[in-house]
């Protein structure tokens, strides 16, 4: 990947960004992956899926690294609350049916 000062136009700019995109979404992908095994240590142990202190845990540990990182920890605490929720549906939906 180029450093964005490095990127001459916007055809390579766009280029740079779709990468990362794609990145960004493996690395979503690989913390599923974890969701489901969550999934499976939950049911086995009893586990509610919304652990409300563990919420709380991830979202003030995100928020300190969107401000290590310089970015807006408001917005990080957004992206991250919507996906934690869809994570906690996702293990919902599969505990019940077990």
């Amino acid at each position: 990947m180029l450093d964005p000062s490095d990127c001459p136009d916007m055809p390579v700019l766009r280029t740079q960004i779709d990468a990362l995109d794609r990145e960004l979404v493996h690395l979503l992908r690989r913390r599923a992956g974890y969701i489901d095994r969550a999934i499976e240590i939950k049911s086995e142990a009893g586990l509610p899926a919304r652990i409300p202190d563990r919420v709380e845990d991830v979202v003030t540990k995100v928020r300190a690294t969107a401000i290590e990182e310089d970015l807006d920890p408001d917005l990080i605490e957004t992206l991250w609350r919507q996906l934690i929720d869809w994570s906690i549906a996702r293990e919902a939906r599969q505990i019940d049916l077990d």
